[in-house]
């Protein structure tokens, strides 16, 4: 019997990445069935990326559906309008799809952000486990958002309030109102949000399993609630980041790319890794700051800037590489790279801290702000990029000179302390993946309990 699971992630880079990383872990796995089908559902936007992945194993095949819109330009103008695209136009095609599949599907692995996977895999009688690509800390945020409500903590003003703590969140340490999520922030926009995603988390009851994009001993607290709260299983199966390309696929000297040959001309450690991420970004006024305060400080650079590329580079120096894209898992692994300035997505949280890289925290939006708490606060392998708590507060290229030195600075007793807070990390991390690791442990522990449930 084939062993048959259908992925579908939620179609933005920050929910597909993850998913294939978990994919490609499940078809790698020793406890794997020998005859394990995955079927991945993209939308069509998504083909490019995912169809050319030369390292995709060939039990993992690509089937798309249509676009929830006609353009990809509307998600960045728009979010909430796209969001609420994918809630409401994504399942009809897609249980198309399913009708034209041969193979019966034994499993849907689902991103939990598609809340109309739940009442289609009831009438098609296919359990469901989903996926969050978030950490265990925001889910407990957005569990409990009522609580905020209750003591008055979403939509206020932060310029006056955001250093004041939240203490009440289960699972979740203590934690300034700023580095809430931004959707608490209630305008008319994060409200829309916030009420389709709280639709979501209200769907988790009705699946048979849970799988957090987070390693256990990063977060336990967080995961215990969790596992605690539902009656169904909950596994800690991360860090789902593409670990096993990495691992077993070296580029050869004369077919790397030109980044990483650059990367290895600079010395150890002396690289500040900058990306802000592939789909929203900080103000243009921020990003002048920035890139001229790191020009300013005269520190080596390497810049993943999908726009405004010559300009980086021009005002920079020549201290630096920019490229529009790069493979940031082996950057970050790179011996050269000393330092992470970052959005703080969960994908770039978890990649740094399995490199064993700082992190300076610029966050932007939705979970941004909590991952940066965990990152300075919880594991102190990193520090904040921004001071202030103000929507509206721009960090200066003077400060941002200084603190991009400082943070660079490997021989200061700060810098020293920081990275190897930064390589104790590491070791956890890795060890998650290690045979007998945690993640390896649950991910197991998943598969065991599907094959019992459909035999």
């Amino acid at each position: 019997m084939v062993f048959h699971v259908v992925a579908v992630p939620y179609p933005g880079r920050g929910h597909v990445n993850p998913m294939m990383s978990l994919c490609k872990i499940l078809a790698s796995s020793s406890m794997a069935p020998h005859e394990l089908l995955i079927t991945f559902v993209v939308t069509e936007e998504w083909q490019g990326l995912i169809g050319s992945d030369q390292n995709r194993p060939n039990n993992i095949r690509i089937s798309t559906i249509s676009n929830v819109l006609p353009s990809e330009l509307v998600r960045g103008s728009d979010f909430p309008g796209f969001y609420e695209a994918v809630m409401t136009k994504m399942e009809a095609p897609f249980e198309t799809l399913l009708r034209q599949i041969e193979t019966k599907v034994t499993l849907f692995i689902a991103d939990l952000e598609l809340q109309w996977i739940v009442p289609l895999a009831n009438r098609w009688n296919i359990p469901v486990a989903f996926l969050w690509t978030s950490s265990a800390s925001m889910f407990s945020m957005l569990l409990h958002s009522h609580l905020c409500l209750q003591n008055g903590h979403l939509g206020i003003d932060l310029s006056e309030n955001g250093e004041k703590r939240v203490e009440y969140i289960p699972g979740v340490s203590s934690t300034r109102i700023a580095d809430l999520p931004t959707i608490f922030n209630k305008s008319k926009n994060d409200e829309k949000v916030l009420q389709l995603i709280l639709q979501c988390i209200s769907n988790v009851k009705q699946v048979q399993y849970l799988l957090l994009n987070s390693i256990y001993e990063l977060e336990p607290q967080a995961i215990d609630f969790l596992k605690v709260h539902y009656s169904f299983p909950v596994y800690s199966i991360g860090p789902a980041i593409p670990f096993i390309d990495i691992i077993n696929n070296h580029p050869r000297n004369d077919n790397k790319p030109d980044y990483l040959q650059w990367l290895d001309s600079q010395p150890r450690g002396s690289v500040l890794y900058v990306s802000l991420g592939s789909f929203l970004s900080v103000s243009r006024g921020q990003i002048e700051e920035i890139v001229a305060g790191i020009g300013d400080s005269g520190v080596r650079f390497l810049w993943v800037a999908r726009r405004d590329m010559s300009w980086i580079k021009q005002t920079c120096g020549i201290k630096g590489f920019v490229v529009p894209w790069c493979e940031q898992l082996r950057v970050l692994c790179h011996s050269s790279i000393g330092g992470f300035l970052s959005h703080c997505g969960w994908n770039s949280v978890v990649e740094a801290t399995f490199a064993g890289v700082p992190v300076l925290t610029f966050p932007i939006f939705f979970d941004q702000t909590p991952n940066s708490k965990q990152i300075v606060e919880d594991w102190k392998v990193g520090w904040r990029g921004k001071a202030g708590v103000g929507p509206k507060s721009v960090v200066t290229r003077e400060e941002i000179a200084g603190l991009v030195n400082k943070f660079m600075n490997s021989e200061s007793n700060e810098g020293e302390e920081l990275r190897e807070r930064a390589k104790e990390v590491e070791k956890v991390s890795r060890r998650a993946i290690a045979e007998g690791g945690s993640s390896v442990n649950n991910l197991n522990a998943f598969v065991q309990d599907v094959l019992q449930r459909i035999q």
